[in-house]
């Protein structure tokens, strides 16, 4: 298989896989985890500022993790606050083999801060597409629980400018995601000459 078709084969067959999709206990090794960072280190980023910033979660991490989020939720949730939301924070993150959390440090003074998200999300990108290419593996990219909470950033090393971006769940998968859909691409585009 060329490096066309394979290229074509991963981005069009990679899948999120959620949570209760894996495999209970089935722990990834640090060297993909790494190989997945090392990707995701070389997505493209306007002035080379390179925004993205992770913490990485696993073994007791995992615990750790969800009782910080779990606490951060309750204490600044307000109204919003939902006792099964609560509930489910002290539990996900102990389904993962990996918790990845998604960061962006902000240059405010040298690029507007869509160019650095775009960035970010290249190199979670970057992060689905190598988890994918491994039999297996699944993860998925989530903006909730403690994402928008402005109080959650410092369990992250991030500043009041930064932003939190999410998690990444990683794990083996039991139940793999069923297929892919798009529309054609055709309806999406306009093409000019």
């Amino acid at each position: 298989m060329n490096k066309s078709d394979m290229i074509n084969e991963l981005i069009r067959n990679r899948r999120s896989v959620f949570t209760q999709q894996f495999e209970a206990g089935k722990v990834i090794p640090d060297e993909i985890i790494w190989q997945a960072l090392e990707n995701a280190n070389w997505a493209p980023n306007h002035k080379f500022t390179e925004p993205w910033r992770f913490t990485v979660f696993s073994g007791n991490g995992l615990q750790k993790l969800a009782e910080q989020q779990a606490e951060i939720y309750k204490k600044y949730a307000g109204v919003k606050f939902k006792q099964n939301k609560y509930e489910q924070l002290q539990v996900t993150p102990q389904q993962c083999s990996h918790v990845i959390a998604i960061g962006c440090k902000r240059h405010a003074d040298q690029l507007p801060a869509m160019e650095e998200i775009a960035a970010v999300a290249c190199a979670v990108q970057n992060i689905y597409l190598t988890i994918s290419a491994y039999d297996g593996l699944g993860g998925y990219w989530s903006t909730g629980g403690i994402t928008f909470i402005e109080e959650a950033k410092p369990l992250f090393n991030l500043g009041p400018d930064d932003m939190l971006m999410g998690f990444f769940y990683l794990g083996y998968v039991k139940v793999p995601s069923v297929s892919g859909k798009r529309k054609p691409v055709q309806e999406k585009v306009t093409w000019i000459n």
